[in-house]
């Protein structure tokens, strides 16, 4: 198969997980996999060429970019999915106590989570609020 043709599947792959992540992040790379995409066409087996050409749009675009992205971000209306996590029940799956985090499942997905008291596996959890990778959870009902 041509790199040209891979470069293109690759973009295609960042764009579709960044329509589910909305990070923007990978739109970026994905525009820069089409940029290495048509240097190949042009001029094929620049393979150092397309990845140098990748990261500078990628970086220009991240750059360039950023006070959109925020303000997207800010806006009313925009709610990240981790987000819609708070208020909902979950269950202990491992310990959580005051020294360590513990894990929670919270739907099909499995969370790192802190609470203010010691929760045993198997207990009932309510969703307090999120950090970047940590939700804090309370005793559901309590």
């Amino acid at each position: 198969m041509e790199l040209w043709a891979i470069w293109l599947i690759l973009a295609g792959i960042l764009v579709v997980v960044e329509m589910l992540t909305l990070t923007f992040y990978l739109l970026w790379l994905g525009i820069g996999a089409v940029v290495a995409a048509v240097i190949d066409w042009f001029w094929p087996g620049s393979l150092v060429l397309e990845l140098v050409a990748l990261c500078i749009v990628a970086l220009i675009l991240t750059v360039f970019t950023g006070p959109i992205t925020r303000r997207f971000h800010s806006s009313r209306g925009f709610k990240d999915a981790v987000d819609e996590l708070v208020g909902k029940q979950g269950i202990v799956l491992e310990e959580v106590t005051g020294e360590a985090p513990g894990i929670v499942k919270v739907g099909n997905e499995t969370w790192s989570a802190v609470s203010n008291e010691p929760l045993l596996k198997g207990e009932s959890v309510k969703v307090v609020s999120r950090g970047s990778a940590v939700l804090q959870v309370e005793k559901w009902g309590g």
